[in-house]
């Protein structure tokens, strides 16, 4: 990078950290966005802090500009926050397995553990593509150990599980976890042993989706709370997902395994899909009056950027959510017990 470039980028970093200095913890255990280049002003750079380990995410550029990037990145970043053990660099455009999982520029093995809202969430960060913990959804564990105190719990596409160990840590009765990663679910085997929560609550299942929903509701099961937190797109022998044109066709092979006056939990992280588009198709589903939208649940500043850091916004207008991660909670009745209730008021 010249040096004008670094000029730029390093009063970038100390702008977006400054805005973060309330969230930065000691001793150091939370997890928290840095840096979003997409909307902060460098596009090729994230930068996300998990307890002590800084881990770099570079965007659509080579190896050896990646390892500039990170190392001027850790120099920078290490001059202000001392106490940083690991630095680990992921290349996003690598076509190196090992290389986008995550190579150690700095210090020793990545954090294993971090803590959120009073919960403890194992860590695996070498183990994807991502970090395996999703900082846009710190508001929807939130919720989730708000409300579910004695509520079953269904989490579809669960990865690494956070939202189900948060579920569990507000009291559910009943969780269980399905993906079609058997690995990925120990992570929420991990997180659930570092919390010391009840191993009987938590049922893991590695299995596709479709073929899970299906067995689901052939034995008429139900949840009170169900989640569908799905990749972007992904196709199977059993299935397509795609968030962009197939939203009402997922969330119409969920709501019947929600409990009549249970929640589904929606969540959609479609770039290039508005918000005005993806509530209308939710508010068309409520049409009839069997579906209420209760919430939407804001994604944390850090990870969306502050009034004073944003340069540059979403390609597609995200209102009325504040980022293109957008997560809903609807209310579920089931068509008898309307029907029932619209004859009582009738009479």
């Amino acid at each position: 990078m010249d040096r004008n470039k670094v000029s730029e980028l390093t009063g970038l970093l100390t702008r977006a950290l400054y805005h973060r200095q309330a969230l930065l913890e000691q001793p150091p255990r939370s997890a928290i966005r840095l840096f979003n280049g997409f909307y902060e002003g460098f596009p090729p750079l994230v930068v996300d802090l998990y307890a002590r380990t800084l881990v770099v995410f570079t965007h659509k550029l080579d190896a050896a500009d990646s390892l500039a990037l990170a190392q001027m990145v850790q120099q920078h970043l290490l001059a202000q926050l001392d106490w940083i053990g690991c630095v680990l660099l992921k290349q996003r455009s690598s076509t190196h397995p090992d290389a986008k999982k995550g190579v150690v520029l700095y210090g020793a093995q990545p954090d294993t553990v971090v803590w959120e809202n009073g919960v403890q969430y194992a860590l695996a960060l070498r183990l994807n593509q991502d970090a395996g913990f999703y900082l846009d959804t710190r508001g929807l564990r939130a919720w989730l150990k708000e409300n579910a105190s004695n509520q079953s719990v269904l989490n579809t596409f669960a990865y690494t599980g956070s939202l189900g160990v948060a579920a569990l840590a507000g009291g559910a009765s009943a969780v269980t976890q399905i993906d079609r990663s058997a690995r990925f679910l120990e992570v929420a085997r991990a997180s659930l042993r570092l919390n010391a929560l009840d191993e009987t609550k938590m049922k893991t299942s590695a299995v596709d989706f479709f073929v899970a929903a299906g067995q689901m509701r052939r034995k008429r099961e139900t949840y009170d709370i169900v989640i569908i937190d799905p990749p972007f797109f992904s196709l199977t022998p059993r299935g397509r997902v795609d968030q962009v044109k197939e939203t009402t066709r997922l969330i119409n092979k969920a709501r019947p395994l929600v409990t009549d006056g249970g929640y589904l939990v929606v969540v959609n992280n479609a770039l290039f899909l508005s918000g005005r588009e993806f509530i209308g198709e939710l508010e068309a589903l409520t049409e009839n009056g069997l579906l209420t939208i209760e919430h939407i649940i804001p994604v944390g500043e850090d990870v969306t950027g502050y009034a004073e850091t944003v340069v540059n916004q979403p390609p597609v207008d995200s209102a009325p959510f504040n980022h293109p991660t957008k997560i809903v909670v609807i209310k579920v009745k089931h068509k008898a017990r309307a029907a029932e209730k619209a004859n009582k008021e009738v009479k």
